[in-house]
């Protein structure tokens, strides 16, 4: 049986057909996010028809359709909690019915970082492991935990999800989300301008290029000797490192999997947060691994399918 993977991001729609543990097709569509769901969906639709007639699979092979959502999921109900600035009508829909009327197939959803941990965890880094956290950087910073074999939800699905949103300075600046201090409102690429302009000590020539910067340019420039880009990677790798030793205290995992496309510069960041990590975090029986995702940017499609499957099979790798 195949499956298809929806992984909605802030930019583009990621679209997998999936056959066991390899995606066999994908496509990609522009998303605007802050326009809603609803009005992607007619997209979403004909991209899901188009892999299906590109690989002649009639929707009676396919075991399912799942979403990866950039937010608060109830993955019993299949419906979106809550949002933060991306896809805000998606509180409001039925996308069971949705997929129920294009497909006649089983649908489930949950949040995009706890289904890249679910994906790293059978597919990936983590493979065999029983105790898992997966952090990925980006425009946002999600996690997802997996405790003792048992991927976490929590009492409001909320549990393993929030990683961003752990505090890491409570005078610091305010987040999206209305708290203050946030690993996400400190250290990630939607921030990144204003992480510029706050600090004190860059030069007045590259903080007014604050708006152009990216942290692959961050980083590029940094590793040339540029000592302003120098001191913003360093402060979010130290961001980084003060948001894993939390995350070690709270879930005493055997791995960290780090994901997002600012894992391209792996060699430099991992051995930065596994030093410090290990220097910091409370860890008297061992030290906990930190690696790379090796599924990257498709881990949530691939965890879809291990979702798919425990609802086949009604098997409950869950705590809710």
């Amino acid at each position: 049986m195949y499956s298809i993977g929806i992984d909605l991001g802030g930019t583009i729609v990621k679209i997998g057909l999936i056959h066991s543990g390899k995606i066999i097709g994908f496509t990609v569509l522009d998303a605007n996010s802050r326009k809603g769901l609803e009005s992607n969906l007619p997209f979403i639709e004909k991209a899901i028809n188009d892999l299906l007639l590109k690989e002649s699979i009639e929707p009676s092979q396919l075991s399912g359709i799942g979403l990866a959502f950039p937010g608060l999921v109830n993955p019993i109900k299949k419906t979106v909690i809550s949002t933060n600035d991306k896809y805000d009508d998606a509180c409001d829909l039925k996308l069971d019915v949705w997929v129920k009327e294009n497909w006649a197939v089983p649908f489930c959803m949950d949040n995009d970082s706890r289904l890249a941990a679910m994906g790293e965890w059978k597919y990936g880094a983590a493979k065999g492991r029983n105790n898992v956290v997966m952090m990925t950087i980006g425009t946002g910073i999600g996690t997802g935990v997996i405790i003792d074999g048992k991927v976490l939800h929590g009492e409001h699905f909320q549990a393993g999800s929030l990683g961003g949103h752990f505090v890491v300075d409570y005078k610091a600046r305010r987040c999206t989300c209305g708290n203050i201090g946030c690993v996400e409102a400190l250290a990630s690429s939607s921030f990144l301008p204003v992480i510029i302009k706050d600090n004190k000590s860059l030069t007045p020539e590259f903080k007014a290029r604050a708006d152009e910067y990216d942290f692959k340019e961050i980083f590029s420039l940094a590793n040339n000797g540029n000592s302003d880009a120098i001191t913003i990677r360093n402060e979010c790798m130290n961001v980084w490192s003060a948001a894993i030793v939390t995350y070690i205290h709270a879930y005493d995992p055997e791995i960290i999997v780090l994901g997002g496309g600012i894992m391209k510069s792996s060699d430099v960041i991992i051995p930065y947060l596994k030093e410090r990590v290990d220097k910091l975090a409370w860890c008297p029986s061992g030290k906990v691994n930190i690696v790379v995702a090796q599924e990257g940017d498709n881990a949530a499609l691939l965890g879809i399918e291990h979702c798919l499957i425990n609802v086949k099979e009604k098997k409950h790798e869950t705590i809710y």
